[in-house]
């Protein structure tokens, strides 16, 4: 018996699994600061420009946690990152829970959980699960999106619903309680950093193997790949998407009860374009080896961009939840995408690299908008500010996916064979 397999049940699926609660809770949590940030602006008496820029601080704190948690994985294995982030995280809730000025509140609830929740981000664990799958590789990657999504499905009613009933330090405390009864065991019983030599290859797939090592084109250098042009669109498609994402999971929920509906049906609304993306990562996921997919990450922007200026005219029941279910279905893939044309032009050697740092963008976008949310209102009364905002930038990001490469162009220095 193949070393990961019982039977017919390859064990990488349930590394996939453990993986896919992990970022539902973690996403959940970092973008689905919505529903906290009336309750927590109104007990603590911060204004909404001061609680969104401590918001803005940690989106930039979970982008630049993430290329650490990138390099720890890579020098101490999963395991021991996933533990560490889940203390931060622990710590930091319970610092949070009895921080009364803006200074701590800063530092435990914007700082330290963020670099917390980075540690046990989707960044840690793609590592793990592309080793363990060579065959079905990108659906096994896909999953995490589908995690994403559900946890701004999930978490963002439920974050509601919890705060109504326990409070937002009640609700904060029961996260973590459920986040260390998850992590932990995952971490030690289900995640393996050693994978089987032929991971989830069929039987015929390995006979059919070249037995020696093919000659392997050699990547660009970090420093001339990040300077050529499809990275740079990538970049900017991904500040277009964090700065899009990061605005709804922090003021989507504000911004519809200030259009008139209440907490549990903005909830509903904002949850119901995760819910849909679950369903969707599946599709685009499948699309995405048979479709060009410039073409779909296009697409994406596209809906995403118009969704936004959607959700700002909805004033009845059926049209927000009309607008969030097409919204929905472009919600996610973006990254997914991304990754994989950084990989076809690149190489799948740099890719990890260029994917954390271009994801630093995303989040350099992230805390832009969670700012310009709080200042904009604030300052001028109304959320076109930064809502018309996030649906131009999406539709420039449209245009600019447009003009990535086609499958099957690379920027890899030739394989150079002896004797010619």
């Amino acid at each position: 018996m193949d070393q990961g397999r019982n039977g017919s049940w390859y064990f990488g699926w349930n590394i996939v699994a453990g993986a896919t609660l992990l970022t539902l809770l973690t996403v959940g949590m970092r973008m689905g600061i919505g529903p906290f940030f009336l309750p927590i602006a109104k007990d603590l008496g911060f204004s909404r420009s001061l609680l969104a820029g401590i918001v803005a601080i940690g989106m930039i704190c979970y982008g630049i946690g993430m290329p650490i948690a990138g390099y720890l994985v890579g020098k101490h294995g999963t395991r021991p990152v996933l533990l560490l982030g889940t203390a931060i995280v622990i710590a930091s809730i319970l610092w949070t829970v009895t921080a009364t000025n803006p200074v701590s509140f800063t530092l435990a609830f914007g700082v330290l959980m963020s670099i917390g929740l980075a540690f046990t981000s989707p960044v840690a664990l793609t590592p793990v699960i592309s080793r363990w799958f060579t065959r079905r590789r990108g659906m096994a990657l896909f999953f995490l999106s589908t995690g994403s999504m559900a946890g701004i499905a999930v978490m963002t009613p439920v974050f509601t619903f919890a705060i109504e009933s326990a409070g937002w330090r009640g609700t904060l405390i029961g996260f973590a309680a459920a986040f260390a009864a998850l992590t932990i065991p995952v971490a030690l019983f289900v995640i393996r950093d050693t994978a089987p030599p032929h991971t989830d290859l069929l039987p015929d797939q390995i006979a059919a193997a070249p037995k020696g090592p093919a000659p392997a084109a050699e990547s660009l250098p970090f420093s001339e790949a990040i300077r050529t042009a499809p990275f740079m669109k990538i970049v900017l498609g991904l500040f277009a998407c964090g700065f899009s994402m990061n605005l709804l999971g922090t003021h989507g929920v504000p911004m519809l009860m200030d259009h008139g509906f209440d907490a549990m049906t903005s909830s509903l609304g904002i949850g119901l374009i995760g819910l849909v993306a679950i369903f969707s990562t599946q599709v685009l996921g499948r699309l995405s080896d048979s479709l060009p997919r410039r073409n779909i990450l296009a697409a994406i922007y596209l809906i995403r961009g118009l969704g936004f200026f959607a959700l700002l005219l909805v004033g009845t029941h059926w049209e927000l939840y009309a607008a969030a279910t097409i919204g929905g279905i472009a919600w996610a893939g973006s990254i997914a995408l991304s990754s994989a044309i950084l990989a076809d032009v690149y190489g799948v050697r740099l890719v990890g690299l260029l994917y954390g740092w271009a994801y630093l963008g995303h989040q350099v976008g992230a805390m832009i908008s969670s700012w310009l949310g709080g200042w904009g209102y604030e300052k001028f009364g109304t959320h076109w500010i930064a809502f018309g905002a996030a649906g131009a930038l999406l539709l420039f990001a449209a245009g600019v996916a447009l003009r990535l490469p086609v499958k099957g162009f690379t920027l890899m220095r030739p394989v150079v064979v002896a004797g010619r």
